[in-house]
């Protein structure tokens, strides 16, 4: 146990919460600044390589539940960000396409991310950063 420290801080599951809840405060106030949600965002970069993907497997890549994806995917269509558009393979799917709009409010927000990831390695370094990602990684996989 790290002197000072509550029991409780000592455990991972509670780490692993609270760094979440702080990036996600900060990733937060600076994507405000563009209009976006982090759910958003990680909808706009997962479209961003101009892959089509389904409702139920963009759902699954940006760790959000289906029936928020909709809502969320309903707005950024009425922004103008992304379009839906019937998978060719399968007429019963859909398939989301990042718009012009989208890809230039993606490129706006991605310097965003840079700047916060290149305050985290201030604090950790690189090699750190990539143990910590690999190690996260090796947990949910």
């Amino acid at each position: 146990m790290i002197e000072g420290t509550s029991p409780v801080e000592n455990h991972l599951s509670y780490a692993l919460a609270a760094a979440h809840r702080s990036l996600t405060q900060t990733l937060s106030e600076r994507l405000k600044k563009h209009g976006v949600q982090i759910e958003a965002w990680r909808i706009l970069e997962f479209l961003d390589n101009g892959e089509r993907l389904t409702m139920g497997r963009l759902a699954e890549l940006a760790l959000i539940n289906r029936p928020a994806l909709s809502k969320l995917v309903d707005r950024m269509v009425a922004d103008g960000m992304v379009h839906r558009q019937i998978a060719t393979s399968d007429q019963r799917q859909i398939n989301l396409l990042l718009t012009a709009i989208g890809k230039k409010r993606m490129m706006q927000i991605r310097q965003e991310i840079v700047e916060q990831e290149d305050e985290m390695l201030s604090r950790i370094g690189a090699v750190q950063q990539k143990e910590l990602v690999a190690a996260l990684r090796n947990i949910f996989s």
